[in-house]
């Protein structure tokens, strides 16, 4: 039976369980292997390098993978130019090489219908007020722009009546949001940002001039950026509970993710864990002979997707380090894998969003 992510879109976006999602992974990338290997050349080279043999289906621990840092380094397309509608580039540092993901109509579709049924299992279908805690400079400034700026526009299609909360040096602007705030009093709103430039931007800013908003009833989404915080021993619950001090009822979730893999997010649940969805997993690999690790065991985390189509972009293995916590018992109820990330691995390169700005 041929894979249609049709089907699995018809599901909830945390409903598949282990034997469930491993019988539709084990299907569904091998068929996403074979469509690569027939339509990239540099895709199917590397295969061959591999002795990997597409002919038959193979269990998703047995799928290729692909370092991310390939994507800086080569153009992997599996479809003609004339169908690429969009090139996603990552976020880097200045000097830094970044990475090309070929994007065409179907692809850009199914990464939004999916980023929809995820956000929205957790917000419900009604668009809500959405406070963008950074700067609209981003959406011009076509150096700032890439992911970080396609993150933020990505996420407008949740709110309405957007207000952006830093002006376009980057100072909070605190009467309009405050004026922001009065006008939707009594309903549920919508934050996003980028976690440092929240921390730097706006955390940092309210405790220096001891100030705060009352939000009743909020919701933020914040992404990247965790490596300076670590380097100022800013821990999650730290992050959490200061944003609580500084804005007031307002539920954070962290969620990860990168331009390579655009819309298969994993978002953190009430208690704290990232969770696979249906249209994502996560294997752990040992650095030393990328073997797989236990259940618990830090290592290398390698990232699976349904979503590309356009680009061999389902199996990833990255340069970050996470352990597996468990599987379909997360006390929120949500099916799938649920996982911890710890970070970069030493001498990787910096990627992050807001990891890599500077403020000019």
């Amino acid at each position: 039976m041929a894979f249609s992510l049709e089907q699995v879109l018809a599901l909830e976006p945390y409903s598949l369980g282990k034997a469930e999602k491993r019988a539709l992974y084990t299907r569904a990338l091998s068929e996403l292997t074979r469509t690569h290997a027939e339509n990239c050349w540099e895709y199917r080279r590397i295969l061959e390098v591999l002795g990997h043999d597409c002919a038959g289906d193979s269990f998703p621990e047995g799928q290729p993978m692909l370092p991310v840092r390939l994507f800086k380094r080569y153009n992997l397309c599996s479809v003609p130019r004339e169908e690429v509608a969009k090139v996603m580039t990552s976020s880097g540092t200045s000097g830094q090489q970044v990475s090309k993901v070929f994007l065409d109509k179907q692809n850009v579709r199914n990464q939004t219908r999916v980023l929809t049924e995820i956000i929205g299992s957790f917000i419900g279908k009604k668009r809500l007020p959405l406070l963008i805690l950074d700067s609209a400079q981003v959406k011009k400034d076509r150096a700032m722009f890439s992911a970080r700026g396609a993150g933020i526009v990505g996420f407008t299609m949740f709110g309405r009546d957007i207000l952006y909360a830093l002006d376009e040096e980057m100072r909070l602007d605190i009467p309009a949001v405050e004026a922001f705030l009065k006008k939707y009093e009594g309903e549920r709103i919508l934050l996003f940002g980028y976690t440092y430039m929240i921390w730097q931007y706006v955390l940092q800013e309210l405790h220096s001039l001891n100030a705060g908003f009352s939000i009743k009833d909020g919701i933020l989404f914040h992404i990247g950026g965790w490596k300076k915080l670590k380097d100022q021993a800013v821990s999650p619950q730290e992050f959490n509970e200061r944003v609580r001090r500084a804005m007031g009822n307002v539920r954070v979730h962290n969620y990860y993710g990168m331009a390579e893999q655009l819309g298969s997010v994993f978002v953190e649940c009430e208690h704290g864990h990232m969770h696979c969805s249906n249209y994502s997993d996560v294997l752990i690999r040992r650095p030393k002979n990328f073997s797989l690790a236990g259940e618990g065991e830090k290592g290398l985390i390698e990232l699976m997707s349904l979503l590309p189509t356009s680009y061999p972009g389902h199996v990833l293995l990255t340069e970050d380090e996470g352990e597996i916590l468990g599987e379909d018992d997360c006390p929120c109820g949500r099916l799938g894998k649920y996982f911890k990330i710890h970070g970069r691995m030493a001498g990787a390169e910096l990627r992050g969003c807001s990891d890599t700005y500077e403020r000019r």
